[in-house]
């Protein structure tokens, strides 16, 4: 088992810069003001052939507001959970308050602790660093996360502090098996970190009825009953034009990026606001990504009656294009009708991952054929499915098909081979007859 690394301390002193700079690509949004990172985000690390998981943490603050708590309790968490400290202080800044009350909580941590004084860009300000030795942590580090000077050395001091691994546990996976990406998308302060917290069992996104707490995205695996399910929860998406912070432009990417590489999404909509042309654009984008969608009405347990049946009104009228799809309403926060959740995910990861046998394809094509000719003498002469995840078909046809009807042959395989609302991909191949 990989040993994990929990870098830690107050807000913006360097810690999510340590850790891209540690990864070697900007993993972690980084922005020169404090509170940007506020969920604890782990990824996978090594140095010197020494695997282990690296996991940045939200600054900690002794007296700050309720948000500010919120953070600070996970960078706890991760220290509770962590074999190994990185303990970052900004050197140029010398010893606060919040530096010593972090100092005091690691002094009682049973994990070795590495103290790092980043932001030594030079010989120069080395002599800085002695400083911290009143923390009682040892001989600091001198570091810039920044351009990358002693990190090597960091490195060593950290691997050497890492207890032994545990090898392990080997499991025979069946052939082609993988990991499902179920990502969380919606607007901001939908309910997304309270729905992914109750899915994943434990507290790993920060929770505030603040829009925009959740930052990046954040991930955690779950064994189903279909086997292991990625959920990956993401900030909330708004209108670029409504974009006016850096870091939010980041989330937005991470968020995209996050969507683009899904299995399924989960679309979370605010029941009591009901469907929003913001929800609608998600939408949209969603179902181009490719990947099927199950729609979550949450919040649904504080809506009256007139605001529920205007809700799923909207759901058919402005969503008509996502199809089958499933619609659960549910809430978050208290749980109601979440494990609805579970058989409409199976349902639709086997959709997802459906193989057809190609005589079954082909009757298909052969009926729509009979039913509606393509136009001008095209014809498909054949067709096969090549993939899956999603389901993709090959025709081969005697020219090019025209698009409507394409669209057309999509449907019919969609309703026949009963796909239920999951996306399919046809590839097209010309082959004289």
């Amino acid at each position: 088992m990989r040993s994990t690394v929990a870098i830690v301390g107050r807000p913006n002193v360097g810690k999510s810069t340590l850790m891209n700079r540690i990864l070697g690509r900007r993993e972690a949004i980084v922005e020169e003001r404090p509170g940007v990172t506020r969920d604890r985000k782990e990824v996978e690390a090594s140095w010197q052939g020494r695997e282990f998981t690296l996991v940045d943490t939200g600054g900690w603050i002794a007296d700050g507001d309720s948000l500010d708590e919120k953070v600070s309790r996970q960078s706890e968490r991760a220290i509770a959970d962590a074999d190994a400290v990185l303990f970052v202080v900004d050197a140029t800044v010398g010893v606060t308050e919040d530096d010593a009350r972090v100092a005091t909580l690691l002094r009682s941590s049973t994990a070795p602790v590495v103290l790092v004084a980043n932001k030594v860009d030079d010989r120069v300000h080395e002599a800085s660093i002695w400083e911290l030795m009143s923390l009682g942590l040892g001989e600091p580090i001198p570091v810039s996360a920044l351009h990358g000077r002693g990190a090597g050395d960091l490195l060593d001091r950290l691997v050497a502090a890492l207890p032994d691994d545990e090898p392990d546990e080997v499991v025979e996976e069946e052939p082609g098996e993988r990991i499902v990406g179920v990502t969380l998308v919606g607007r901001p302060n939908v309910g997304k970190s309270t729905l992914f917290n109750r899915l994943t069992g434990e507290d790993r996104a920060v929770i505030h009825d603040r829009p925009g707490t959740t930052r990046d995205t954040v991930d955690t695996v779950v064994e189903t009953a279909t086997g292991p399910v990625r959920f990956i929860d993401t900030a909330g998406m708004r209108r670029k034009a409504r974009i006016d912070e850096q870091t939010e432009y980041y989330s937005l990417v991470r968020a995209l990026k996050a969507v683009d590489t899904a299995d399924v999404a989960l679309l979370v909509i605010d029941a009591t606001l009901g469907v929003t042309h913001q929800d609608q654009r998600l939408a949209e984008r969603v179902d181009a990504a490719g990947c099927p969608i199950v729609v979550l009405l949450n919040k649904w347990d504080l809506c009256d009656a007139e605001q529920r049946e205007d809700a799923m009104i909207q759901v058919g009228d402005k969503l008509h294009f996502v199809g089958e799809a499933p619609v659960l309403r549910i809430s978050a926060l208290s749980g109601k009708n979440v494990q609805r959740l579970w058989p409409a995910l199976e349902e639709t990861i086997a959709d997802y991952r459906t193989r057809i046998p190609t005589r079954r394809v082909n009757d298909v094509v052969r009926a729509a054929q009979a039913a509606h000719p393509a136009p001008a003498g095209v014809r498909v002469l054949y067709a096969t499915q090549g993939a899956t995840d999603p389901p993709t078909f090959t025709l081969f046809a005697n020219r090019e098909v025209p698009r409507t009807w394409l669209r057309y042959l999509e449907r019919k395989l969609r309703e026949d081979l009963d796909l239920g609302s999951t996306p399919i991909k046809l590839r097209v191949r010309r082959r004289s007859e």
